[in-house]
């Protein structure tokens, strides 16, 4: 072999290794924990526990006689059940406290 495809190889090399040790890409991190969400988009803590009904509210658009808008008012929200999964100590076990007469 000829020197100059030698020193040509070596750099390609080099090359290919700097390329590689500076274009990696660094580890975001953990991903975030996922929420158990309701189909109605809102999590279990928004619903009641005993009559599994949703408490939160949802911004509406109001509109004037004209048909113009007029601003947002606070609806509650019409979920009836939470359908999202469920905590594994739900489901195998009642819950305990308080304590129910």
């Amino acid at each position: 072999m000829d020197p100059i495809s030698l020193v040509v190889g070596a750099a390609l090399l080099v090359t290919g290794f700097l390329a590689g040790r500076l274009g990696r890409r660094r580890p975001a991190g953990p991903p975030p924990t996922p929420v158990p969400v309701c189909g109605c988009g809102h999590p279990l803590s928004q619903h009641d526990t005993e009559t599994n009904t949703c408490y939160a509210e949802l911004r509406r658009d109001t509109f004037d006689r004209r048909g113009r808008w007029a601003g947002h008012s606070w609806v509650p929200c019409t979920c009836r059940q939470y359908v999202g999964p469920r905590p594994i100590d739900e489901v195998f076990l009642p819950r305990v406290l308080p304590p129910s007469d």
